[in-house]
């Protein structure tokens, strides 16, 4: 663990004690009704980052990740990151999660930076830390929501499907989402034609029969949610049972194995079909696909490790999924985060990090797409794929035609 030194407040900021691990700090949802994201992304995570600590390290030193709770709810967020800044002393903050939790630990980073705090890959794709004032200090791995929704607004235009409803999570993620469908369509013309929100918290066992009725209403032929598992399986199962047959699709946030697995139970239990015409976008290429050697890698150590957050974050059982979007996610995070941090020498500092990412140019991590990064480029990846369900179980979606009007 962390050496303390007595001498600490001495020192500048971004110094570290000689042979110190390498601490980074995580706050994400461990409990509650997303809790699921928060777990798998961290799992991904340490699948790499046990192995790496396992063969030796970064130039010896361990790589600790010091989580904490914030239930996707942006008070705790807010207090997590100020703990561990100030009294963690953490190198930099990694793979947060959410837009509601991100966006207002933002203005911590800036009121932090003559510190040279930075925040590396959270798991949302909101506009406001890609862009200015805040996303000096925020390097993202994955696309931007306006790229997934656009792909999904494009795709849906292409076969004939243009009267396109939003169901959404009512703050920043939602709004995020629901902006970019807006900005998509107005590229042909087109608008919202009908639009429902509920409140962040809401569980699948939840009615949102309120919702489908105002966006039945509408008449859409495609539907886009933003939304996460819990939430947006109830919707998908009040839509079916009122009689709503067009295509939704979802966004990588929602967590795609969670969402298909409440749907099944649901299938099982009211025996019929709840998973038919839908899609997803996800922003890394499916685990299923051994061909990319990051995914080979991803299931091995997977495998090997079956990392768990340590019990006091969690306070309910927990029975982890085998493999996920989410944890792959987070895993290419890890692998990642290590290319750059094995670019120092010497003990990683905040004072050089920055310039270390930027200076990297173009890095191969296994997934036949380069990342990248620069002076005026925090995004590492623009590339969206996407997914359907077919016999309970996600595949790449390989055609949308039909669907065609």
């Amino acid at each position: 663990m962390l050496v303390i030194c007595l001498w600490l407040f001495l020192l500048p900021a971004s110094a570290h004690c000689a042979g110190e691990d390498i601490v980074i700090g995580m706050s994400a949802a461990f409990r509650g009704p997303t809790r699921g994201l928060g777990i798998e992304l961290y799992r991904g995570a340490m699948a790499y980052i046990d192995h790496v600590n396992n063969t030796g390290g970064i130039d010896g030193r361990k790589i600790i990740v010091q989580a904490y709770d914030d239930g996707y709810n942006p008070i705790p967020a807010i207090e997590n990151t100020i703990k561990l800044i100030e009294t963690d002393n953490v190198l930099l903050l990694f793979s947060y999660l959410g837009t509601p939790t991100v966006t207002r630990v933002l203005p911590l980073l800036r009121n932090y930076s003559n510190r040279g705090v930075l925040l590396f890959f959270p798991f949302t794709g909101a506009e406001p830390h890609r862009q200015p004032p805040y996303d000096k200090y925020v390097f993202n791995l994955r696309a931007s929501y306006a790229q997934e929704v656009g792909g999904l607004v494009d795709n849906f235009v292409k076969i004939g499907r243009t009267r396109i409803a939003v169901f959404y999570q009512v703050d920043a993620y939602g709004r995020s989402g629901w902006n970019g469908v807006r900005e998509a369509l107005a590229k042909y013309g087109l608008r919202i034609v009908g639009e429902a929100t509920y409140r962040r918290g809401m569980k699948h066992t939840d009615s949102l029969k309120k919702q489908v009725e105002i966006i039945k209403r509408s008449e859409p032929d495609a539907i886009i949610s933003i939304s996460t598992y819990g939430a947006g399986a109830a919707f998908i199962r009040d839509a079916r049972d009122a009689g709503l047959t067009v295509p939704i699709a979802n966004v990588s946030f929602v967590g795609t194995e969670f969402l298909i697995d409440l749907l099944v139970q649901t299938s099982a239990e009211k025996g019929r079909d709840y998973t038919a015409h839908l899609v997803n976008s996800q922003v890394v290429p499916s685990y299923e696909d051994t061909s990319l050697p990051a995914v080979r890698e991803y299931r091995a150590l997977m495998k090997t490790y079956n990392p768990m957050p340590p019990a006091a974050l969690l306070e309910e059982p927990y029975s982890p999924l085998e493999y996920s979007f989410v944890s792959f996610e987070g895993f290419l995070n890890a692998k990642l985060l290590v290319k750059m941090l094995r670019r120092f020498e010497g003990l990683p500092d905040r004072d050089h990090l920055r310039g270390i990412v930027e200076s990297t140019g173009k890095l191969d991590i296994g997934i036949d797409t380069p990342v990248s990064f620069g002076k005026n480029q925090h995004q590492g990846l623009d590339r969206i794929y996407y997914t359907t369900v077919s016999k309970g179980r996600v595949v790449p979606l390989a055609s949308w035609e039909a669907w065609r009007e």
